[in-house]
């Protein structure tokens, strides 16, 4: 319990029974609810935003949806040194270090939405933080690599990655579920508007105790610090954790590398941002300055002196192999579409359905209740736990079949889900009975999140088979940041879409990404002379 392994060899099918198969389901077990509290942590600005507007507290909606979209850049670009934890901290000291760290913006998240008068900088930089969570996928899904077989790598790499993306199921049920009682104390707020939980509705004037949002995650938060610490274990082997320093030292050394994650995604979000909210005004387009925080993060990191960039310089040899590129737009496709859809979709259905859309001289509004809308805080939790539930079977269907066929057949899916939602979306936000088009929203909806689900498994299982056992991890961990910025993409342009009252066209573009990546699946993996044969 806790302490270092040597001589760790899971491919060794006399020692993974006796004694690697223990060990390895302990790591894993503490890692997938650490995970789990992690994309808690990372996405509830999804589902506070929406109490927020009930709420009545004094911010517009573009305004609201730029704090998912700041949690989601900030996520995704720690996830980029998150990626090389494991062979420089070991997988103990990675796991117990960003679990604690997670503490930091539950605390302050309740602490300041006790306050509607809160300023909205507060809350960006709350948000902003909250990004550690985002960054903890990367690390986590490396040190699982490296504790199992290749034979059971997509079902132990689909159960902590579905079950961690369980955080945010479990995230869009329990906060609306903890905010109607005084479970910390603290004054209550009245709702403005109509509210919900997973099993109903709350009417408006009802008490509502929304700094519970945050201070719920240390209930779990705290326990699962000290099953890490008691329960894990660094890998030192030559392949995994070679020359790892004392606790104190990896700490240090994540912090550093944490602080340029942090550097780099504030001057990108400084960039992009509105001056009205405390951005530069310049307005610099997302498709310019997201490559440019991922090529940043990734130079600025190379440059650390000493043994550390000796370390990196050895895991950056994974951007020499055509495989890490083709598998990073494959699987932006799926975990991306997963992750941006689940930071969106909240407060999407509360945009789009939640309103009347009125023609008011001549000019269409979206500002007037709608009576008859469905509550987004009793629906939003389906998709993300429809995705997460099945990413673990996708990985066992991809054991079987082949992860790319799987990929291929899902990809299909996936463009023809995105145009239906389009087609509902463009009629809903024009009329003024949304809820008419509710129903058929809802059901294209899940099925594009069970499609990404079962890609999120079969594209894991794909690079665990094409990369050898000292790339596999910095790949995985490579591919989910690029994937990642999906929680800020999505967001944002459907926040733009919505502002110039076209939201069907995020859809559209949605749709032929995912085109473009059938072709490039179908070439590295499925034609007839295949870099790799359906792996």
């Amino acid at each position: 319990m806790g302490k270092d392994l040597r001589n760790w060899n899971p491919e060794d099918e006399g020692f993974w029974k006796s004694e690697g198969k223990a060990i390895a389901n302990r790591n894993l077990w503490i890692s997938i609810p650490s995970l789990l509290c992690g994309f808690a942590v990372w996405l509830y600005w999804g589902i506070i935003t929406v109490q927020m507007l009930n709420l009545g507290f004094p911010f517009a909606k573009s305004e609201l949806f730029t704090l998912a979209a700041i949690a989601g850049l900030t996520g995704a670009t720690l996830r980029i040194p998150s990626t090389f934890f494991i062979r420089i901290a070991g997988g103990r000291n990675t796991i117990f270090f960003t679990t604690a760290l997670l503490m930091i913006p539950a605390i302050g998240t309740g602490y300041y939405l006790q306050d509607p008068n809160t300023p909205l900088w507060k809350f960006q930089a709350l948000a902003f933080l909250s990004g550690i969570g985002g960054g903890n996928f990367a690390s986590s899904m490396s040190n699982i690599s490296f504790f199992f077989p290749k034979k059971v790598q997509g079902y132990a790499l689909g159960m902590n990655a579905g079950l961690g993306n369980f955080g945010v199921t479990t995230m869009q049920i329990l906060i609306p579920l903890v905010m109607t009682f005084g479970l910390f104390g603290g004054e209550p707020m009245v709702l403005e508007n109509t509210s919900g939980t997973l099993i109903g509705k709350i009417p408006a004037g009802t008490e509502t105790y929304i700094h519970n949002a945050g201070y719920v995650w240390l209930l779990l938060l705290i326990p699962l610090v000290v099953a890490g610490w008691l329960g894990m274990n660094n890998i030192r082997d030559e392949h995994v954790s070679p020359r790892i320093p004392n606790p104190l030292g990896a700490f240090g050394i994540m912090s550093f590398m944490l602080l340029i994650g942090f550097f780099v995604a504030g001057v990108g979000l400084w960039l992009m941002l509105p001056a009205k909210v405390g951005g530069s005004g310049l307005n610099v387009d997302k498709l310019i300055v997201i490559p440019l925080v991922i090529g940043t993060t990734v130079g600025l990191l190379y440059l650390i002196p000493g043994a550390v960039g000796r370390n990196l310089s050895r895991q950056y040899k994974i951007f020499e192999n055509k495989h890490t590129w083709a598998m990073t737009i494959i699987y932006t496709m799926t975990f991306g579409s997963f992750i941006g859809y689940s930071a969106a979709f909240g407060l999407t259905i509360k945009v789009v359905f939640g309103y009347q859309h009125l023609m008011v001289d001549g000019v269409l509004t979206h500002s007037t209740a709608n009576p008859d809308g469905p509550s987004a805080l009793m629906y939003a939790w389906m998709g993300p736990f429809i995705g997460a539930l099945i990413r673990p079977v996708g990985g066992m269907i991809a054991d079987r079949l082949g992860g790319a066929k799987v990929t291929h057949i899902i990809s299909f899916i996936m463009v023809f889900s995105a145009l239906g939602v389009a087609y509902f979306i463009q009629k809903a936000y024009v009329s003024s009975t949304p809820q008419d088009y509710f129903l058929p929203f809802m059901l294209l909806f899940l099925v594009l999140f069970t499609a990404t689900g079962i890609g999120n498994g079969s594209t894991f299982r794909t690079i665990a088979a094409v990369f050898d056992k000292e790339q596999a991890g910095p790949v995985l961990g490579w591919t989910s940041a690029v994937a990642a910025y999906g929680a800020f993409f999505i967001p944002k342009v459907f926040g733009e879409q919505m502002q110039l009252g076209t939201p069907e066209n995020a859809l559209y573009g949605f749709a032929v990404f995912y085109a473009a990546c059938i072709i490039i699946n179908w070439w590295f993996y499925l034609r007839k002379n295949a870099y790799v044969q359906n792996p």
